[in-house]
């Protein structure tokens, strides 16, 4: 950022906040609305230097203004993607117009900027797309907020979700942690079961003291017995020193044992004996060494089957069956989608993709609609995938990996099926027309207005064609 020349408004109020960026270092910087700005308001300062973006962003900043008057402009544009990647700064474009041919400045455009004008633009039409830029963040912050604050309630468990089904877990987990009774989780994969022994784990008497996880049908059954008991050094060739295992190092604290259905019959006999006696002997070994923990087991094969097929034994299922909890499948948590693709993608886009500001209106009904045979396991797959392949400022279900699946069974909305059909006609009329408005509008049969405010209600973006025109290019006009 050390080569980049920029203004910080420090006004009161928010929506009287500029940042107005130039990427060529200039000893002047020269903004054409600057009077105006100040007229309407905007205290205006040239401060050059690489903490000017964090002032603007501490005073409230919310919109700014990229200049590209000159050619030099567009050479120093990579060192201002920094400070253009802050998805809670709304970029408006003012470009001079043989700037516009140039790929370097399309891409910008496509990827950073809310709306542009081609110079030179009348001052009322700049004020009003700053207007509409600060309502649109104002918005974006409004509907942000119920989110966050719905999420944060349940931070003292680290789960998201206020559906009746997690209030139920909630509610479960909170009484059960109060007691150190052992506690058996079921549950489908990917459903959170280890989650939940954390939440019991960090919502006990226990929670200062160590939590240790064992994927019981991660380690094979040669392994199992040293890496739960550990060993001492000769006990068998390559015991070369003497290892803690897993049981000990979790002394005080919780030994959460995952997949425990997976537990081989002659392994389960010697975790047996350790419940009840609380006592272990590491392997090659002769001393018996008590070991205060507390137990939390987790499966996704039911138990009870197994024990009647011979594969689990009946008394070690009853003395880790002592409470029980269901971590609900995503299915049965409809009202939880939305609030756990809001907590995934906040997490994913500060490091994949800084430019989506969040998820179209098809995709949103498209994650609704959808079965999640997976579980929020696959969610938080799709997400992270889409953060990384969506290339406009909203993801769009193909993002999501939607398009080419069979629908879930139930019947869609109205609403989303006549969204998701205007968007597919939408994004082939544009690729027909090469990102042309007018003749977009023509194909589909509707007017310019009527195109653009579709283009607006459901989020779309121009997708990047090879071409020597602008993408939108009308919308300057």
């Amino acid at each position: 950022m050390g080569g980049v020349v920029l203004d910080v408004s420090k006004t009161v109020r928010q929506d009287q906040t500029v940042l107005i960026l130039r990427p060529a270092r200039r000893t002047e910087l020269y903004c054409p609305y600057s009077a105006m700005l100040q007229k309407q308001g905007m205290h205006l300062i040239e401060h050059p230097g690489s903490d000017s973006p964090y002032l603007a962003i501490e005073a409230g900043c919310r919109v700014g203004l990229l200049m590209l008057t000159q050619a030099e402009d567009v050479d120093h544009l990579e060192s201002c993607e920094p400070l253009l990647n802050r998805v809670s700064i709304s970029w408006i474009g003012l470009i001079a117009p043989e700037l516009v041919s140039d790929v370097r400045v399309r891409e910008c455009i496509g990827a950073y900027l809310f709306n542009f004008l081609i110079l030179p633009a009348h001052p009322d039409h700049t004020m009003l797309m700053l207007r509409h830029a600060w309502g649109m963040a104002y918005v974006r912050e409004s509907c942000n907020a119920p989110a966050r604050e719905r999420m944060a309630m349940d931070a003292d468990l680290m789960m998201v979700g206020k559906s009746e089904a997690m209030l139920r877990l909630y509610s479960q987990i909170r009484k059960v942690a109060r007691t150190d009774a052992s506690v058996l989780i079921t549950g489908p994969s990917g459903t959170g079961k280890e989650l939940a022994a954390m939440s019991v784990h960090r919502q006990s008497p226990r929670r200062h003291a160590p939590f240790i996880a064992v994927n019981c049908g991660a380690i094979s059954p040669q392994l199992l017995q040293s890496e739960l008991f550990g060993h001492e050094k000769g006990a068998f060739t390559g015991a070369h020193q003497r290892k803690i295992g897993r049981i000990e190092s979790a002394r005080g604290g919780t030994l959460f044992l995952d997949e425990i259905g997976d537990m081989p019959l002659d392994m389960q006999v010697n975790l047996l004996r350790f419940l009840q006696e609380k006592r272990i002997v590491r392997v090659g070994g002769i001393e018996a060494i008590g070991i205060d923990v507390r137990v939390i087991a987790a499966t996704h094969v039911n138990l009870a089957e197994a024990v009647a097929q011979g594969r689990f034994r009946e008394d070690l299922y009853y003395r880790i069956n002592v409470v029980c909890i269901t971590t609900p499948r995503l299915a049965e948590r409809d009202a939880d989608i939305d609030d756990l693709a809001q907590h995934y993608f906040a997490k994913f886009s500060g490091t994949h993709n800084r430019t989506v500001r969040g998820f179209s209106r098809t995709a949103i009904a498209a994650m609704r609609n959808h079965s999640w045979p997976g579980n929020v396991r696959e969610l938080i797959n799709r997400v992270q995938r889409a953060t990384v392949m969506a290339e406009g400022r909203f993801i769009q279900p193909e993002d999501l990996g939607f398009m080419d699946m069979p629908r879930h069974e139930s019947i869609l909305s109205l609403e989303a099926a006549r969204a998701t059909t205007d968007c597919v006609m939408i994004h082939r009329a544009l690729t027909q027309a090469r990102n042309q408005i007018s003749q977009a509008a023509s194909l589909l049969g509707v007017s310019r207005m009527t195109l653009y405010r579709l283009i607006e209600k459901y989020n779309i973006r121009a997708r990047p064609i090879a071409t020597s025109s602008a993408p939108f290019l009308d919308r300057a006009k």
